[in-house]
C-alpha cells in the first residue's frame, strides 16, 4: 500500500470521529483547546487501535467479527447521539453545558471508529504494514477530532442546544447508515 494510499484511508476514517467531534465541542464547556487536544488524543488512540483489532480479528476469523461490527456502531453510536439530543432538549438557557464525561467521549470514539476495525479485518488479507496505517489514521483522528471540537465550539456558541441535537442525530444517522450498509450487504451476499 503506498503511502498516498494510507493517507487517503486515514483521512477517510478520520470523516466520522470529526462529525462526532464536531457535536461534542458544541455541547462540552470548557471546549478550549486542552479539552479538544484531551478528545483528539482519544479518538485518534481508539481510532488507531481499531484497525490493529481488527487485522488480528481479520487473520483469526474476519466471518465473525463481519456479523456484529454495525450493530456495535448502531448500538454505541445511538447510544451516544439519544443521550446528546436528551442533553440539548433538557438544558435550560442558563445552564451552562458540561464537558463529555470519559466515557461518552470513549463511547463516541469507539462507535465511530468500528469503520476503522472492518478496515483493519479487510486488511489482514494485503500485504500492508499494518502499524503505519494504523499510526497514519490515528494521527489523522487526532488532527480532525481536534479541529471538529474547536470548530463544534464555534457554531455551539452560535447555535446553543441546536448544534448539540444535530451532533446526536448525526451520530445516529452515522449508526443507522453503518447498519443499513452492512445489512444490505448481507442481502446481496
Amino acid at each position: 500500500m503506498s503511502p498516498t494510499a494510507i493517507g487517503i484511508l486515514a483521512l477517510t476514517l478520520s470523516v466520522d470521529a470529526f462529525v462526532a467531534a464536531l457535536g461534542r465541542g458544541a455541547v462540552e464547556r470548557p471546549a478550549g483547546w486542552a479539552r479538544a487536544l484531551r478528545t483528539g488524543a482519544i479518538f485518534g488512540a481508539v481510532e488507531a487501535l481499531t484497525p490493529l483489532i481488527g487485522w488480528a480479528l481479520g487473520v483469526a476469523a474476519s466471518r465473525h467479527v463481519a456479523a456484529v461490527d454495525h450493530w456495535v456502531a448502531f448500538t454505541l453510536l445511538g447510544a451516544v447521539g439519544l443521550h446528546m439530543i436528551f442533553q440539548a432538549l433538557a438544558a435550560r438557557a442558563e445552564d451552562a453545558p458540561r464537558p463529555a464525561s470519559l466515557w461518552a467521549t470513549v463511547a463516541t470514539a469507539v462507535g465511530s471508529s468500528i469503520d476503522a476495525m472492518a478496515v483493519g479485518v479487510s486488511l489482514a488479507f494485503l500485504q500492508v504494514n499494518i502499524l503505519a496505517v494504523a499510526a497514519a489514521v490515528g494521527l489523522a483522528t487526532l488532527a480532525m477530532s481536534t479541529t471538529g471540537v474547536l470548530a463544534g465550539r464555534l457554531l455551539g456558541r452560535r447555535l446553543g442546544r441546536i448544534v448539540g441535537a444535530v451532533g446526536g442525530l448525526a451520530l445516529i444517522a452515522l449508526g443507522a447508515s453503518i447498519l443499513a450498509e452492512h445489512l444490505a450487504e448481507g442481502r446481496g451476499a
